[in-house]
This record gives structure tokens, C-alpha cells and sequence, in this order.
């Protein structure tokens, strides 16, 4: 029987062990899409302890504590930190199979230098002990990332948002981790949501253009476009409930504009028209700035109105949507390609059965002008699992160049979530390192090691052209 999470965790051959200690252990991590607050990083928060930490904004974490049957009185309700604490743990022990529990003790290992089990009745000690080592001031959020060996983070951010805190970073010398904000204008797309006007008339004061009709809205994210990209930006990020494209012209999304502009209601498909317009506009500007777009997509969000009405969004209540767009992404990246304006692009999709069909979208629009120009991303959300990954990666390595694929990313709130790349690179190399064994691939040192080293990191850095 082998240990519990020991230094071969993961790993069941010495070709796998070899890979990922020699090589995949050693890469920095380049954290490229993250909703990790930057404030808190200007800051160098310190927290109080381990609840705030892991408990803070965690909706996977509450997802399984609901399905525990705890009360929401400590998940997201007043109950004291220690409470909340205690019924994580005691939900955590029932969480065999599930990276929770895994990713939950690579923390405690790495951050805490806990080798324990955390379950109800070591609830005490490791409360105790992780907020022992939370005063130290190697536990600021700042020294979590350096001790991470995290050399660039990419956060999530709106057109409106003034940048200030990426600014505060920037000019502070004592801090060498790049924070560059990453452009997310799903709220200038969601004409259908009741704050939209709301949002437009913010949008209009910080850009300092009215924004009264389609022109102007483009206009004026142009404008914050220039702005996000005079701070460091070069990524975008989307959040679809799927990747659409339907045929319009550009007097239907004119009309459908003024239409909502006036305060009416739009029907789905003039939603629909809209929001393909919107991407199209934006996907070629992002394509002029030699910025990268990211596709996430097959959500269904806030699924639970009663609860959503309570606690509002990001709290829980999504899931997969089975609907597959794959023929409607080709047909969205194909408007782009036809005048030559689609740029580099990562695509996601919650869906895992989507894997086969992003696999040959993904050739269809390789060219020489970036290695790899179109990726799909590493397995997300519900699939950034052991099966999940392996999954991904296999079908990515069936149907494209797994040796040119960007990697990890950690897609979280914590500044405790870079074990995930660890996890994530043990995966990694225990499928390569399998093949290898089974005679699939040679025991070519030169070339594994640019193989892991640039999946783990170099590909990203590569592709997104970072400056390290």
C-alpha cells in the first residue's frame, strides 16, 4: 500500500516519478487567468486565519458542504470561522475521490507543513496550527505568491474598473511578480440583463463617450481597450453559456440596441444577433492589439433562483450545460478568419464531451503567424480533476499537439491554488510517463524534458508573449 499523499503522490512509474521531480517540479507557475483580487495583493493582506482562506468565496468548497447537508448558517451564513471550519472538515472527510480532498492536503503540506489527515476530529489541531502559521510573515499574500514561484498573474477585470490597484503594484519595487489585468466584458455584451442601461451609463462617464448606440458602444470600449492595454493587458476572457453564431447585419443590430436603449425588452433571438455582433466586434479588435481571447463556455450560471435570490451570484448553484456548440464556435471563428482577423484564442468548455469535437475545431484555424495559435484550455471547473485532465489531455494529444499545449491555470480565488498546478503536472506527467513505459513513445530524454518543461510553463510564456 503506498502512503497517503506522499512525494510520488500521483505517480506510478519511475518514468513519471523522473518527469515530473526533474523537470515539471522545477517551472515557475505563470498564472494567466485568475479572479484573485489585486487590492489584496497592493496590500500584502495578512489573514487571521484559515477559514478566511479557505473558506472565503470558495463556492466548490460550498457546493460540497450543501451536500453534506450543513446548514447554510456556516457555509455562507454568520456562524463564527472556527464553526465554519468544523464543518468543512468534517465534510472533507467524506470526499474520497474528489480533488478537494486532495488539492485541501497538498495545502496543508506545502503552505502549513501539515503531512496529517484533516477530518472532524483533527479539526482542532489544524485550526490551531494553520492560524499559528498564518501570523508569520512569510503568510502574506505577497510571499504565498513568491513562495509559489508564481512570476506573472493575470486577474479579471471589467472595462470599468479604474486599474488602481494594478497601478499600486506596477510602481512598487519591492514586489517583482508582474499583476496584469485581464479584459472581461461580458457586462457590455449582457444586453438582456435589467442593470444594462445602468452599466451603459457607467461605461459612458469612465470612457468619457456617450454611449447611446451600437457605434458608441464600441467606440467606447475601444477607448478602455487602449487604456487596459497601456497597464500591461493582453488577455481577454468570456464567460458564454455557449459559443453562438448567428447571422446578422449590422442594421438588425443597430435596431435591437435602440430597441433595449429605449427601455424595451428584446426577444432571444435579437439577443442572440446582438451578442454575435458584439463578439465578432471585439474578437477583431482583440486581433489588431495582438491580444489573446479566451472562450469559456457550456455554463448554465446561477442555477438555483431561490438560493440565488438570497446570496446572489458565484455562490454555488451553476453546472454543465449539455448543449455542444462546436459548429457554431467553427462558424464564429471561421467570420473572424474569413478577413483575416481572428486572433490567438483559447477555448473551454465546461462540457467535457466537447473535448473530441474542440480537438479538430482547433486545426481547422492553425497557421504559421503562432505556434499553437488556437489551444483549447486546460480541463475547467468540473473537469479539473484527475479524470477530467487526463481526459483533456488525451484527447488533445489524439487529435492535435499535446506538446504544444499551454498548461495549467488556476482559475481561483485563493492565494492557497497553486498547488493545482502540482496537481495538475503530477497528472500530467504520470499520462506521458505511462506511454512512454508502454513502449507509445520513445525514452527520448531531449525531448520529454521540452515536452514537460513547456507544458508546466515555456508554451504559455511563448504563446502569450509575456516579458520574463
Amino acid at each position: 500500500m503506498k502512503q497517503f499523499m506522499d512525494k510520488d503522490f500521483l505517480l506510478s512509474t519511475p518514468t513519471a516519478q523522473h518527469l515530473f521531480h526533474d523537470y515539471a517540479a522545477k517551472m515557475p507557475v505563470l498564472d494567466y487567468h485568475c479572479h484573485i483580487n489585486p487590492k489584496e495583493i497592493a496590500e500584502d493582506r495578512k489573514f487571521e486565519n484559515i477559514t478566511q482562506v479557505w473558506l472565503g468565496g470558495d463556492h466548490y468548497k460550498w457546493r460540497q458542504m450543501r451536500t453534506n447537508g450543513v446548514d447554510e448558517k456556516y457555509i455562507t451564513g454568520d456562524a463564527s470561522d472556527r464553526e465554519k471550519f468544523q464543518k468543512w472538515a468534517e465534510t472533507l472527510e467524506l470526499a474520497i475521490g474528489n480533488p478537494l480532498y486532495h488539492w485541501s492536503h497538498l495545502e496543508l503540506q506545502r503552505y502549513f507543513g501539515y503531512t496529517g489527515v484533516l477530518n472532524g476530529d483533527t479539526a482542532e489541531e489544524v485550526w490551531n496550527l494553520c492560524n499559528a502559521k498564518l501570523q508569520e510573515a512569510s503568510m502574506s499574500v505577497r510571499n504565498l505568491i513568491k513562495q509559489s514561484n508564481v512570476t506573472l498573474i493575470c486577474t479579471t477585470d471589467d472595462p470599468v474598473d479604474s486599474l488602481e490597484w494594478h497601478k499600486v503594484i506596477a510602481e512598487d519595487p519591492t514586489f517583482d511578480v508582474q499583476v496584469l489585468p485581464a479584459w472581461r466584458p461580458d457586462k457590455a455584451m449582457n444586453i438582456e440583463k435589467p442593470e444594462y442601461l445602468d452599466y451603459l451609463a457607467t461605461l459612458s462617464n469612465v470612457s468619457g463617450i456617450k454611449v447611446d448606440s451600437f457605434e458608441s458602444l464600441k467606440a467606447a470600449l475601444k477607448n478602455r481597450m487602449e487604456f487596459f492595454a497601456s497597464m500591461g493587458c493582453s488577455v481577454s476572457d468570456h464567460a458564454l453559456e455557449y459559443v453562438m453564431y448567428k447571422p446578422y447585419t449590422d442594421a438588425e443590430i443597430d435596431a435591437i440596441f435602440a430597441k433595449r436603449f429605449s427601455g424595451e425588452a428584446i426577444t432571444e433571438a435579437e439577443m442572440n444577433k446582438f451578442k454575435t455582433a458584439f463578439m465578432v466586434f471585439v474578437g477583431k479588435e482583440y486581433h489588431k492589439m495582438n491580444w489573446v481571447m479566451q472562450l469559456h463556455y457550456g455554463t448554465i450560471r446561477d442555477n438555483n433562483k431561490f438560493r440565488y435570490d438570497q446570496l446572489g451570484p458565484d455562490t454555488g448553484y451553476d453546472c454543465i450545460n449539455a448543449y455542444d456548440s462546436s459548429a457554431e464556435m467553427a462558424q464564429f471563428l471561421n467570420s473572424l478568419n474569413a478577413t483575416d482577423q481572428l486572433p490567438k484564442t483559447i477555448i473551454y468548455s465546461l462540457n467535457p464531451s466537447a473535448n473530441a469535437a474542440i480537438g479538430t475545431v482547433l486545426g481547422c484555424f492553425q497557421d504559421s503567424t503562432a505556434v499553437g495559435k488556437i489551444q483549447q484550455g486546460s480541463a475547467w471547473w468540473f473537469n479539473d480533476h484527475k479524470v477530467g485532465m487526463t481526459n483533456q489531455m488525451t484527447s488533445l494529444a489524439n487529435l492535435s499537439l499535446l506538446g504544444n499545449f499551454i498548461g495549467m491555470l488556476t482559475d481561483s480565488r485563493s492565494f492557497l491554488s497553486y498547488t493545482r498546478h502540482e496537481y495538475f503536472r503530477r497528472i500530467m506527467c504520470e499520462l506521458i510517463g505511462g506511454w512512454v513505459e508502454n513502449g507509445e513513445y520513445p525514452a527520448d530524454e531531449k525531448s520529454l524534458k521540452k515536452i514537460v518543461e513547456g507544458i508546466s510553463y515555456n508554451n504559455a510564456v511563448r504563446y502569450f508573449g509575456f516579458d520574463l
